[in-house]
């Protein structure tokens, strides 16, 4: 079992981590009562796994629901209100109750006036990875339209896990994709590692199309690492991954963090820091898997300890199963706590925060907030959000006190 533990998988797991946490709170990054906590806001969603928002968008929200549809929420007077359905790829998505779906969604940069957003689906019948183009609607900002609907670029699964899902613009206005390894236990296909394959990667794209109605779909960005090299695709940014299910952004630094899923005994969050100019976070570099579980041999004899990009942190399956990447804290509510780090596990649903070095502040248990959160996400004013899988829960990230 504990060989595809991803993010989203085991909701049987998730149901004995609950009942055995309940709402007990244990000692939290940065102090006992002051810390990191999580708020209903919202309910009666279909499996949430991300909340996303245009830039700019600081009273309206965006939920992906892997099970395949967008709905929109917006803040009226003093609360978040459901509005909808913005919009529907059921008949396009390949959900299997585990790790196939809708996965993830990425506004364009100038998406208030292209109204071009992106999204990271399994498709039907085979559960390939699509990244595909929709517009919003020129009348209503809170309606997509589906027959804009324009395919980016499609990757082969040979499996149905490990299908990564994350995608988002960089501080270069270039997207990103997030991709596993392709699936089965211990990346049996070596794929991570190979600079001929998309998988177990960290992607690179102008996914704007280049010709309109010609053959090219996208463009890929001259200063990719691996452009001209032979036998490499010019697509892959990184490579070493093993399924980096959420990953982010640092809005203010350009640093890039990775909450990447372990195989069998250990979780890892990676950092990867911006240039002076506040771009190119994790060019080139390789995370390590499958030679590395975090720092721990997994195959081969490398020594894990200097192998690649080091995580920040890692964590046994003692304390979860499977992490789940977040985000810098850069939001209006809390100053004391801009720049810290928050993620969490899947099955323990353990909170823990890092500091800009990646050092859990305060003790190291984390806050059990009982449930499965399965994604975070922003605002367009950076306000942190997070998705409860199995409840069906849109939270609200709070913090308390001084980070200590």
């Amino acid at each position: 079992m504990h060989a595809a533990l991803t993010c989203i998988a085991r909701p049987f797991v998730a149901a004995i981590t609950v009942a055995l946490l309940g709402s007990a709170l244990l000692v939290a990054p940065g102090a006992a009562a002051d810390g990191v906590s999580v708020s209903t806001i919202l309910k009666g969603y279909d499996r949430p796994v991300l909340v996303a928002a245009p830039a700019g968008s600081s009273r309206r929200i965006f939920i992906v629901e892997q099970t395949g549809r967008i709905k929109v929420a917006s803040w009226s007077g003093s609360a978040w209100v459901k509005v909808g359905t913005f919009l529907d790829l059921r008949s396009r998505v390949k959900y299997d109750g585990s790790e196939q779906g809708l996965l993830g969604l990425a506004f364009a940069p100038d998406y208030a006036t292209s109204r071009r957003f992106y999204v990271n689906y399994t498709r039907k019948p085979d559960g390939a990875t699509v990244i595909a183009e929709f517009r919003r609607s020129s009348t209503s900002v809170t309606k997509a339209i589906a027959s804009s609907y324009r395919t980016v670029t499609t990757i082969s699964q040979p499996d149905a896990n490990h299908n990564g899902g994350m995608i988002a613009f960089g501080p270069d206005d270039q997207l990103y994709i997030g991709t596993g390894d392709g699936g089965g236990a211990g990346d049996p296909a070596e794929r991570a590692q190979s600079l001929g394959s998309r998988l177990g990667k960290m992607l690179r794209i102008d996914p704007r199309d280049p010709d309109g109605s010609g053959p090219k779909h996208y463009q890929v960005p001259s200063a990719n690492p691996f452009v001209g090299v032979s036998g490499a695709n010019p697509q892959i940014w990184a490579r070493g991954l093993r399924n980096p299910w959420r990953w982010s952004f640092d809005r203010l630094t350009g640093d890039l963090w990775i909450g990447d899923v372990g195989q069998g005994q250990w979780e890892e969050v990676d950092k990867s820091r911006a240039n002076s100019s506040g771009t190119a976070a994790g060019k080139g570099r390789n995370y390590g898997w499958d030679y590395c579980e975090g720092t721990h041999q997994y195959e081969g004899n490398k020594d894990c300890h200097v192998y690649g990009v080091q995580p920040v942190q890692q964590y046994s399956h003692s304390d979860g199963c499977a992490v789940t990447g977040g985000y810098v804290y850069r939001g209006p509510d809390y100053p004391a706590w801009q720049g810290v780090y928050v993620y969490t596990d899947y099955c323990s649903g353990r909170l823990w925060t890092l500091d800009s070095s990646g050092d859990i502040i305060g003790p190291n248990a984390g806050v059990s907030t009982g449930r499965n959160i399965s994604g975070f996400g922003e605002d367009g004013a950076a306000r942190l959000f997070a998705t409860d899988l199995n409840s069906g829960h849109i939270l609200l990230v709070k913090f308390s006190g001084t980070p200590s």
